[in-house]
């Protein structure tokens, strides 16, 4: 396939861009800054500004345009950026797609787990409500902005849960502090924590574009857990300690909005829609994902 991706620069872009080449397609990047590359097609998505030439031949878009959610303290101005960096370049590329006669035949939108908000315990298939929160306002905007796109497309919506990489990413912060035995559970750990592993989100978004599955995909592993086993099974794998627990008021305090939708909300999230689209996880058990982030040397 000839695949245009936006936001391919970050962690799941980078990944997901050599999963994509891997598999013998041919990848073309949008970026902001003068095309250093063949594979590069410069946009500006804060001016709405795509030429639909740059879409011209493709047989899927995927847009993982975002700012980062827990990069920064959640000011006013963040919380703008967070919704503006996500609504601006899917509808420039909705824009750009309706211009044309014979647009992709897939839009591959990124959304997140935040849109179900705080659930608790109830187990969270794709057709569960939105919830309430900064994180699920922005996911339902993003996605309607999505669903705009030329009635001929095929949009995927992957909500795609915490991610797990060896470095960066959702641990980014937590696993130097788990190397080190001063890493512990935030809150009382008992919130569900809808992860994946890097390799499994690349390996979904391969899946989805050669699958007729269109709408909400909850990118997710198979396994539910909650922090508490989620932190003890990094720990084991990393043969270290994780007593410290991170209070919740105290998360409250620091890192106010960010820390109680990021790490205290509880989705316990099914995949039901890969499940039953015949995906294979290359790390469905909590235990390999555990054995895969801490293996330094990439043979786990």
């Amino acid at each position: 396939m000839h695949i245009v991706m936006a936001g391919a620069s970050g962690l799941i872009g980078t990944s997901m861009s050599a999963a994509f080449r891997a598999a013998g397609h041919s990848v073309v990047t949008l970026v902001r800054r003068p095309p250093a590359r063949a594979d590069e097609v410069r946009w500006d998505p804060v001016a709405g500004v795509l030429e639909p030439s740059a879409l011209a031949g493709a047989d899927a878009v995927v847009n993982l345009s975002g700012a980062g959610i827990g990069d920064r303290p959640w000011t006013r101005g963040r919380v703008e950026e967070l919704f503006s960096s996500r609504l601006g370049p899917t509808r420039t590329l909705v824009h750009a797609m309706a211009q044309m006669d014979a647009p992709p035949a897939s839009f591959i939108s990124q959304s997140a787990s935040g849109y179900y908000g705080d659930a608790g315990n109830t187990v969270l298939r794709e057709d569960a409500p939105a919830g309430s929160g900064t994180l699920a306002q922005i996911c339902v905007e993003w996605e309607q902005a999505a669903l705009a796109a030329p009635a001929s497309v095929r949009v995927v919506l992957p909500r795609t849960g915490v991610v797990f990489s060896r470095s960066g990413g959702a641990l980014g912060k937590l696993l130097p502090l788990l190397r080190l035995g001063v890493g512990g559970p935030f809150g009382n750990g008992r919130q569900f924590w809808p992860w994946v592993t890097l390799a499994d989100v690349s390996a979904a978004f391969l899946f989805l574009l050669d699958s007729p599955v269109s709408g909400p995909v909850n990118v997710t592993a198979p396994e539910q857990a909650d922090v508490n086993t989620i932190v003890a099974a990094l720990a084991h794998a990393l043969h270290r300690p994780a007593v410290l627990r991170v209070p919740a008021p105290v998360l409250r305090t620091v890192m106010p909005g960010l820390g109680e939708e990021l790490l205290l909300y509880s989705q316990r999230m099914e995949p039901a829609v890969l499940a039953s689209a015949g995906f294979q996880w290359q790390h469905g058990s909590l235990e390999d994902a555990a054995r895969w982030v801490a293996a330094k040397d990439g043979s786990a």
